[in-house]
């Protein structure tokens, strides 16, 4: 989008000094910001985790009201971010806020693991979903799920390189097809006639509400649904007046990321009914293959493949920036600190976070089986570093009190407390769940220690505002 008249309230750009150090410059409106947000949370989730659910409430009152919980929850996390990136706006998001509370050595950690695990292999995953559905549309023989996968890397890697206003006009157009073909489910969804009602539950039918034990993997499934929101973060030095425009963002996607995924249950439930949720594994070509005939396959099927360009492709804008913060506090990864000011981004963070996710996509190709595990030991360090940086709120509240907020999070400090019970709930469900797999993933953050041990000691600088 990159309105005009936002670049008119922006001022003047003046080019940088000579002499002056490369670096993020705001150029991102509020619409690029909801974007990039939507872009990465609304992702092939919503065409799976509606069933899980289904199956797990029993009724459409209680699968309805665990969505809506999903999206109350991350509404508390956005209020939190809002006050840490528009109080300390910075490209590396995350890892300034948790380098700035706890120290470099957990900064470091953090950086580290979404370089070599969690950013690239997330492009790495999304990538092979979207080869997985490309090749339904247009057959490659069996190895069409992977060429399609390298080449939305490589492509989008391309497409990042050529600028951050580049990045984000493919950002707008891919968010916007992914909300157009939503908004064709949910109509298609209530043209159909109801379903029938479910009779009473028979034994062994589905429970008429949640049980302890469900209630907790529905919100697992749900919550992983709506995650992604955090990501913002990594822009918020290149937002156009951050101190007023990052919380808005933030809201604003949520609300329009909630109401798109309760509109979209709604659909699947007056088409389906909770019955013909809990027991189809593909619920939207169901729906719109009762809807449309066959051809509701090939709808969906393209539909999932561009929800996950724009997935990847907003994955590699913010993945990137964190590379290249990493690079100004550590010497030895100092070669990811250029910074191109024509385009607008971090040239060789870019080249090499696309070198690991294409090395990712290959081993995947040779294991698919082993390639699906990542998600297993991703989550357990994902939401150990979530609970830290909910932590970290009081941390600078304590140890910054004159820092400038122009935003402070309503009803603290009970707001940020839930935020941390909802990671701490979900590291334990995700530990319980990944079971060996989260050694693995715990096996490659250790493997960094020895690198921040032997680290030369980042220059003195002056603080970060």
């Amino acid at each position: 989008m990159l309105e005009r008249q936002d670049r008119a309230d922006a001022g003047p750009q003046p080019a940088p000094a000579a002499g002056a150090a490369a670096g993020p410059r705001p150029l991102l409106s509020i619409g690029d910001t909801v974007a990039i947000v939507v872009g990465i949370v609304v992702g092939a989730g919503i065409f799976k985790t509606p069933s899980v659910v289904a199956a797990q409430a029993g009724s459409a009152d209680y699968a309805i009201l665990a969505w809506l919980a999903g999206g109350v929850v991350s509404l508390v996390g956005a209020l939190c971010y809002g006050e840490l990136a528009s109080a300390f706006p910075h490209p590396g998001g995350e890892y300034h806020f948790l380098t700035r509370a706890y120290g470099r050595a957990c900064g470091f950690l953090f950086a580290w693991a979404r370089m070599i695990i969690i950013q690239t292999g997330s492009i790495a995953m999304l990538a092979y979903v979207f080869g997985d559905y490309a090749a339904s549309v247009v057959p490659l023989g069996p190895f069409g799920p992977s060429i399609f996968a390298i080449l939305a890397v490589a492509t989008l890697t391309a497409v990042n390189l050529a600028g951050l206003r580049q990045s984000a006009v493919t950002q707008d157009l891919l968010v916007c097809l992914t909300v157009g073909g939503l908004l064709a489910i949910i109509v298609a969804g209530f043209l159909l006639p109801a379903a029938s009602p479910p009779a009473l539950p028979a034994e062994g039918g589905a429970a008429p509400g949640f049980t302890a034990s469900g209630l907790g993997l529905a919100m697992v499934f749900i919550l992983l649904t709506y995650g992604g929101w955090n990501e913002a973060a990594y822009v918020s030095a290149e937002v156009r007046h951050v101190e007023r425009n990052m919380v808005r963002a933030l809201l604003l996607s949520i609300g329009v990321i909630t109401a798109l995924y309760i509109a979209v249950n709604l659909a699947y439930l007056h088409a389906l009914g909770v019955r013909g949720m809990a027991a189809s594994e593909t619920v939207a070509t169901d729906l719109m293959h009762l809807a449309i005939g066959p051809i509701g396959g090939f709808f969906v099927s393209t539909l999932v493949a561009v929800v996950s360009l724009a997935s990847i492709n907003v994955t590699i804008i913010t993945g990137a920036r964190t590379n290249y913060a990493l690079s100004q506090d550590f010497p030895l990864f100092g070669f990811l600190g250029r910074w191109n000011t024509r385009t607008g981004t971090p040239t060789t963070a870019l080249l090499l976070q696309g070198a690991i996710a294409l090395l990712l996509v290959m081993f995947a190709a040779a294991n698919r089986r082993h390639f699906e595990s990542v998600v297993a030991y991703i989550s357990p360090a994902f939401w150990s570093f979530m609970l830290l940086i909910g932590l970290s709120l009081y941390v600078l509240r304590r140890r910054e009190p004159a820092a400038p907020r122009p935003f402070r999070v309503p009803l603290y400090p009970v707001t940020p407390a839930l935020l941390c019970l909802s990671a701490a709930y979900l590291l334990f469900s995700s530990i319980s769940y990944a079971g060996v797999g989260a050694l693995l993933g715990l096996g490659v953050l250790a493997a960094g220690v020895p690198l921040l041990l032997f680290a030369p000691r980042p220059p003195r600088r002056r603080a970060a505002g």
